[in-house]
């Protein structure tokens, strides 16, 4: 201890003294603090960083600095999952005539049913692919149709769109915006829409951000759920999907579109 206090140059009284003194007020108040942190932390199973935990504790009545929440979930190493989403677009689908994207030409949505957004991922399973299509209403981000198959085909987007349809019974003049896939532009699709009176806009070649929306609610599944658990089957896939949409994303999950209410929030509170 003494070769030590010599090279930091501090007396041995000084560290002794340093040692026995009891914490501050403020960092007891930072452990306290990150205590709850934690525990939103952890209720969110690691999915929520300093934005959302922030805004989870005022929302619990608490009054803290988004910057002190942020310096505390770093000295933790607590951080949220993230995941990078890459889309290379097949030639096949650029050489499809285009419908009209109407997004472009429509204000935002200011209620429920009036513009939705479809779309299809890939989720690696062994050395297979289990695909996976939502449909989600652009005004409350909520997932109100999704279903899971081997195959990526017309049969696939059809189902989640009958479980949408099912679920929320919209009127005729609905949007349904998707991405220019022959899933979407095959003629069994195109019946349903036209027997529901539904408009199917369609983004431009190569534009991703066009459908923003899902492309984010993809990123957040794989970060969050996908990429952290391994699945036997595809039952025990959909069982997982089903629980982290149903319980977690529409009902629980803080949106910083949404003023950082979950989707179900967001629609109860309009």
């Amino acid at each position: 201890m003494s070769a030590l206090c010599r090279h930091l140059e501090v007396s041995r009284s000084g560290y002794y003294d340093w040692r026995n003194r009891p914490l501050s007020q403020r960092a007891l108040h930072d452990a306290q603090l990150l205590k709850q942190i934690q525990r939103i932390y952890t209720a969110s199973q690691g999915r929520y960083g300093s934005p959302k935990v922030y805004q989870a504790l005022r929302q619990q009545g608490m009054r803290v600095s988004e910057k002190r929440v942020a310096r505390l979930m770093r000295q933790a190493e607590l951080k949220a999952r993230v995941e990078k989403v890459y889309r290379r677009m097949h030639k096949a689908r650029a050489a499809l005539k285009a419908l009209p994207n109407y997004r472009l030409m429509l204000d935002a949505p200011t209620g429920l049913n009036q513009q939705w957004s479809a779309d299809v991922t890939y989720i690696r399973h062994g050395r297979s692919f289990i695909y996976l299509a939502v449909i989600l209403d652009l005004w409350s981000r909520r997932i109100v149709g999704w279903a899971l198959s081997y195959q990526l085909n017309a049969d696939l987007a059809i189902a989640a769109l009958y479980v949408a349809l099912r679920q929320r019974k919209p009127k005729p003049g609905l949007v349904l915006h998707t991405d220019r896939g022959v899933e979407y532009r095959a003629h069994a699709m195109q019946r349903w829409l036209q027997k529901y009176g539904i408009r199917h806009s369609m983004s431009r070649p190569g534009r991703c951000t066009d459908n923003a929306e899902v492309e984010s609610f993809f990123k957040s599944l794989k970060a969050e759920l996908i990429h952290q658990n391994h699945f036997a089957n595809k039952a025990q896939l959909e069982a997982k999907v089903k629980q982290y949409i149903g319980t977690f994303y529409n009902r629980k999950r803080l949106h910083s579109s949404l003023n950082y209410l979950s989707p179900v929030q967001f629609e109860h509170a309009a």
